[in-house]
């Protein structure tokens, strides 16, 4: 058989994420939130297929993080919380982005984001220096001696270490005009107008708020939770007490969280509601930087264990650090737009716990019994956006197939443990006793799997369904099935079938799904 993927470099990998789109709304993955209202800008809902991929991702990281680390709980802390929460964290007076306008689109942009596409685009003409490279030396090609000694990839890295130094500096002195001088010094136009009319740059605060209370002048003020990290700092104490846990441990927790975005982009990549996956590690003073190593190859390992090949994620090691971090680095994903973060590994200090222990006027410090000292632990954080994983995990899976047979096909190549639909339970036949016992094995096997019956259409259509969301095996029932209680089962990415007995259905199945620690 012969396969030709999609995402092959002569594609265009704007048409490709415009075909990712689609097949996500066609296939039942994710549809713009209100539609039938005409849309809500940046909101998404995930759909029957998409509720249940998410839904297995957030179960195979819980396991990875909870059931498989004695030393790790989870918790559901709720989205609201006491305001105060967010002034210790630093959220009301720093969580902040740098707003531009376009006066001739009057379109507003991200300063920042303006700035770091154009330092991808210097990026772009290095990386086609080096394919051009590739090609001409062949095997004998040294990319990183090349980086290192070719006069054209230096300049442009040098371009780029000159925009990232003094933009970066500009932002953390909070210093606005220089950012916009940056900005017309680059050349920067708007992507609509063309134009470099742009306004000053001002700081514009991401939390949502809203009112707690029954009556307007009585209402308090509070705000949509913009991350989840704080409901486990909040409850450390709690936690670390009525679990008896002892350093080093830590807390894991999945949920929502609200951002109000100016310059949300990208399909579900950067949304203003999304749901994160994170975990706090608690440590000794002094053992953070052992543990946020320990942590950046976890991570890093778990990745890999879908099955997805290494060449896709890279480390990107921040310079500039985070106002309670001292050391961070992001696993970034070869989206179809390219390099993006899709986890934080964070070292964070005691920051955190150290502010909400100052800002309630409550201890929260914990009683070493091997040092007889009590202290602020600090900690070790893993934050990964859910549907950023979820967009990852389905713009790899996206294959376009030519067969050897003339035919086409478009199979998502999910790993399976990940995939809506473990099995596709289809009759041949609408009648003669197959639907009956096509029902018998769906009751055996859903007791254990997300399985799908369907009797509609002809065998191979109902196969390329199946493809195309991922589905790892279509069980097959016919004549033959009611008289020796065999079927057969078809796998998706070879297309390759095989007469197996009922009985055996299930271990075939289970080895297939089975995650990796």
């Amino acid at each position: 058989m012969l396969q030709f993927p999609i995402f092959a470099p002569m594609i265009n990998q704007e048409d490709f994420f415009k075909k990712i789109t689609s097949h996500a709304k066609e296939y039942g993955f994710v549809f713009p939130s209100s539609e039938i209202y005409d849309g809500l800008s940046a909101v998404y809902d995930y759909g029957q297929n998409g509720a249940e991929l998410k839904n297995n991702i957030r179960q195979y990281w819980w396991k990875s993080m909870v059931q498989y680390h004695e030393n790790i709980v989870g918790i559901d802390a709720a989205i609201f919380m006491h305001p105060t929460t967010w002034k210790a964290s630093g959220h009301v007076d720093a969580f902040n982005d740098p707003l531009i306008d376009n006066k001739d689109s009057k379109k507003r942009y991200r300063a920042d984001v303006l700035v770091e596409d154009h330092m991808a685009k210097i990026e772009g003409k290095i990386n086609k220096e080096i394919e051009k490279a590739k090609k001409r030396f062949g095997d004998t090609f040294d990319e990183k001696q090349y980086r290192e000694t070719n006069p054209r990839v230096l300049d442009y890295q040098q371009q780029i270490n000159d925009i990232s130094k003094r933009f970066y500096q500009s932002l953390e002195n909070n210093d606005l005009d220089d950012v916009k001088k940056q900005i017309e010094e680059l050349g920067i136009v708007c992507p609509i107008s063309g134009s470099r009319n742009w306004t000053e740059v001002r700081q514009f605060n991401l939390m949502f708020s809203t009112k707690m209370g029954s009556t307007a002048d009585g209402a308090n003020e509070i705000y949509l939770r913009p991350e989840t990290a704080q409901g486990i700092f909040a409850n450390y104490l709690n936690v670390q007490k009525t679990g008896r846990m002892k350093l080093p441990f830590g807390i894991a927790q999945t949920g929502k969280a609200f951002r109000n975005e100016i310059v949300a982009r990208q399909f579900i990549f950067r949304m203003r509601e999304f749901e994160q996956m994170e975990m706090q590690f608690f440590v000794r003073p002094g053992e953070e930087m052992k543990w946020y190593e320990y942590w950046k190859q976890q991570r890093m390992q778990w990745h890999l264990s879908l099955g997805i090949p290494a060449e896709k994620y890279r480390f990107h090691d921040h310079e500039k650090l985070a106002h309670y971090a001292n050391a961070a680095a992001d696993i970034e994903f070869d989206f179809p737009f390219g390099f993006k973060e899709l986890e934080g590994i964070h070292s964070r200090t005691d920051f955190d716990l150290g502010a909400h222990q100052k800002f309630s006027g409550k201890k929260l410090q914990y009683f070493d019994p091997e040092t007889n000292e009590s202290y602020v632990p600090y900690v070790v954080e893993t934050s990964i956006g859910l549907d950023r994983m979820f967009l990852a995990v389905l713009s790899h899976a996206y294959t376009e197939e030519k067969l050897d047979d003339g035919s086409e096909r478009v199979v998502l190549k999910l790993p399976p443990v990940l995939a809506p639909y473990k099995a596709a339970i289809l009759p041949l036949m609408k009648k003669d006793g197959l639907p009956e016992k096509a029902r018998e094995i769906l009751a055996e096997l859903q007791e254990d799997f997300m399985c799908h019956y369907e009797e509609k259409d002809a065998i191979g259509k109902r196969y390329r369904r199946h493809d195309a969301i991922g589905t790892p095996y279509c069980i097959t029932i016919d004549h033959q099935s009611l008289e020796d209680n065999t079927v057969t089962i078809r796998e998706r990415d070879t297309m390759q079938q095989e007469r197996v007995a009922i009985t055996d259905l299930a271990t075939i199945i289970r080895k297939k799904i089975k995650p990796v620690k």
